[in-house]
């Protein structure tokens, strides 16, 4: 009889505790966006030139296809505007304004291999600092080199030479890394 009493004590003991045990909701989870098509858009002029990678998958096994619709001009300044969209939903949506909303927390790094070109930023967060959806692209010398794009989440845009287009100091966490082989005539 005493271990009957001892143990429904110990049972409504258990109920009244984890009964008085503070609810707390979970925080909500910040999803990462899938951006599956990132296109360059470079022009002067009349004309255009489109960088595109486009990956299917997302994150997938598969590797992204990687198109250049044209060949750049030799010492040149071209107009640059990238886009990045999630073609995994219908319609597929458009994450480059949501990298332009929080443009405090986002920023493209560009970079050209073999001297083929530089780049300027030309658009600026609430904090005057670069994001780089918009840009300018001056050509060097006729050559072939590649263009890589890379947009770091959440960079430190007050570290040495960040501002400036220098990943090296940047940290944070990389949403897109792409490169496109391109030629300059």
């Amino acid at each position: 009889m005493k271990t009957i009493k001892l143990l429904a004590i110990l049972f409504i003991s258990s109920i009244v505790l984890s009964s008085c045990s503070k609810s707390e909701d979970p925080e909500p989870v910040n999803e990462e966006e899938v951006i599956t098509t990132v296109t360059v858009t470079l022009t002067n002029g009349n004309s255009t030139i489109t960088l595109k990678s486009k990956d299917a998958d997302g994150d997938g096994p598969g590797a992204p296809v990687v198109t250049v619709s044209g060949d750049l001009a030799a010492s040149t300044t071209y107009n640059g505007i990238i886009e990045l969209l999630n073609e995994t939903e219908t319609p597929a949506e458009n994450i480059t304004t949501e990298v332009k909303d929080e443009g405090d927390e986002h920023q493209f790094f560009y970079s050209a291999t073999n001297s083929i070109a530089t780049f300027a930023y030309t658009d600026t967060d609430s904090n005057n600092n670069p994001i780089g959806i918009t840009f300018t692209l001056t050509t060097g010398a006729a050559g072939t080199g590649a263009i890589g794009v890379i947009l770091k989440h959440e960079p430190n845009k007050t570290a040495t030479g960040v501002k400036g287009g220098d990943i090296t100091n940047a940290g944070g966490s990389t949403d897109v890394d792409v490169s496109f082989n391109v030629t300059v005539k």
